[in-house]
């Protein structure tokens, strides 16, 4: 009888990190600091997703905003697995080959927002390069077993930016879900360093095929400040997203999930971050939310409502 003795050890959750050298922490500032998550909702909430199966980037990505969040009964499942198979620089999300899809994952995640009671959700995913469709079809499958069982609550995706996956926009799209989101993350001179396996460029015009598609729903971006960005470029950005015809802009502070991960250049303070907002609303966007702690998931209910109100006055006869 042959014994095999496994001699290498747990694997690093980042396996293409690991050999990196350390990069340098920051000390956060006070105006970064959120309270450790200990309540009962927090609680009731982790019992539900890990009843389920079911992952979440609250967790995964190490979100600041978890305790705020889960202690009311929000939280953004992440689907198709916990394994991502690109290799972000900012990304706390485990990285290597995935398994195989779920297919009992979409009634998971239907049955936990019915549980949590949620009016909005929020599905993101992993990358999965490996899949022909990038994971589209398993996208619109959750949607519409959300939709099969909570009628009444709205769906937002977080989408990866299925590159090179011919029909996955539609396909997603073709499932209704209320709002489409795809994060830029950070400004087209940082894609190198920061997010490798994408594509500025391919990422915007996702975007803008979204609203081709269905000129009713609602996109959404996001990016991170902190980076080694300059302020041009973030307005470039801007510049870009409105010409895509996006509707709601997020801007947030990078923070550094270990010493392997990209540096934080610059704690970016809050001011900053309100004069970013002016300029973006000037720009033209319908709903801007920028702050240190701002996350494309964080207050999304709350967002989304103010989102359709804001939409409906803009169309509003002029009196």
């Amino acid at each position: 009888m042959a014994v095999v003795l496994d001699t290498v050890g747990p694997r690093p959750r980042h396996p293409e990190k690991a050999h990196r050298p350390d990069t340098p922490m920051l000390r956060k500032p006070d105006w970064i600091r959120v309270k450790a998550p200990i309540s009962k909702g927090y609680q009731d909430t982790q019992a539900i997703v890990r009843a389920n199966g079911l992952h979440t980037v609250c967790e995964e990505a190490g979100c600041p905003n978890i305790g705020e969040c889960w202690d009311k009964k929000h939280a953004t499942f992440m689907i198709m697995g916990d394994t991502c198979t690109r290799a972000c620089a900012f990304c706390n999300v485990r990285t290597g080959l995935p398994g195989p899809l779920d297919p009992a994952e979409a009634e998971h995640v239907a049955e936990a927002t019915a549980k949590l009671a949620l009016a909005h959700v929020v599905i993101t995913s992993v990358d999965r390069d490996d899949l022909d469709d990038g994971g589209a079809a398993h996208f619109a499958q959750v949607i519409r077993a959300i939709r099969a069982r909570c009628a009444h609550t709205t769906i937002e995706v977080l989408t990866p930016d299925f590159l090179r996956k011919e029909g996955a926009v539609e396909t997603v799209v073709a499932a209704k879900p209320d709002v489409f989101n795809h994060n830029l993350e950070t400004v087209p001179s940082k894609y190198l360093t920061v997010r490798p396996g994408a594509r500025y460029f391919a990422s915007i015009r996702l975007l803008q095929r979204a609203k081709e598609i269905d000129p009713t729903i609602f996109t959404k971006s996001g990016i991170m400040v902190g980076l080694g960005e300059e302020r041009n470029e973030v307005l470039q950005v801007m510049d870009d997203l409105r010409a895509a015809g996006v509707d709601f802009l997020t801007i947030g502070q990078y923070l550094q999930p270990t010493r392997k991960h990209h540096e934080v250049v610059r704690f970016v303070p809050p001011d900053e971050f309100k004069a970013l907002e002016t300029v973006a609303y000037a720009k033209g966007f319908v709903m801007v939310s920028a702050s240190p702690l701002t996350r494309s998931s964080h207050h999304a209910g709350e967002d989304f409502a103010r989102l359709k109100a804001a939409r409906h006055a803009s169309m509003a006869p002029a009196r």
